[in-house]
């Protein structure tokens, strides 16, 4: 059986350049390009705002003692938003070269010493981090859509939260946790260990904040 590949497949997308903007902290209203030849879907800048605010209620505040996680960083909207708040560190992980050198590049731009950019595969770096018993306060989760990395990176999670931690995760559909008691034995076991702490929709983007139970 050939093992699943876990490298994000980025579909071109039309259309004219794009580009995001830090919304809090630091590097507030600082534009971030996005890629255009490799069709990145960066997280809004409402939908972001909403998030970090659910984020700050959780953690009131502290960003300076929080160590994140970008699995899957794209355009870096996430990972450099919660570096300009003030994260003790982000760690921002993608495959494909172009986006590293853009974060790269990007980070250099902003002095950003709290950010360390890796080229590598997001979920061997999560067992990596498992193995080596390092653990993070935030984990973010946008991946690609349809190619079910929540599925694979939620139990990862599990293990790499420090106690309290949270996980943003993006999709393209909600993710199903049960509605109703009787509801929960059909809740797939990936999202048995977590609870919903917020959820919303943006209109094709289902954005969750997530901690274990």
């Amino acid at each position: 059986m050939q093992k699943k590949k876990s490298a994000p497949n980025y579909a071109r997308r039309p259309g004219p350049p794009q580009q995001v903007r830090i919304i809090g902290g630091a590097w507030k209203r600082t534009p971030l390009p996005v890629l255009d030849a490799l069709g990145l879907r960066p997280t809004p800048d409402r939908v972001r705002e909403t998030v970090f605010n659910w984020i700050n209620h959780q953690m009131t505040g502290d960003w300076d003692r929080a160590d994140c996680l970008d699995l899957f960083a794209g355009s870096g909207a996430l990972g450099f938003e919660a570096a300009s708040r003030g994260a003790r560190s982000v760690t921002m992980i993608d495959t494909v070269g172009p986006v590293v050198r853009q974060l790269e590049l990007i980070k250099d731009k902003l002095k950003a010493d709290n950010v360390r950019v890796l080229r590598a595969d997001a979920l061997a770096v999560a067992r990596d981090f498992i193995q080596r018993g390092q653990r993070v306060d935030v984990i973010f989760l946008d991946p690609p859509y349809q190619q079910d990395f929540l599925v694979q990176a939620l139990p990862l999670c599990a293990q790499l939260l420090n106690e309290g931690g949270l996980v943003y995760a993006e999709s393209g559909e909600r993710l199903p946790f049960a509605e109703t008691d009787e509801a929960a034995e059909d809740v797939p076991e990936w999202l048995q260990p977590w609870q919903l702490v917020r959820a919303d929709k943006a209109g094709m983007v289902h954005y969750h904040l997530l901690k274990l139970r």
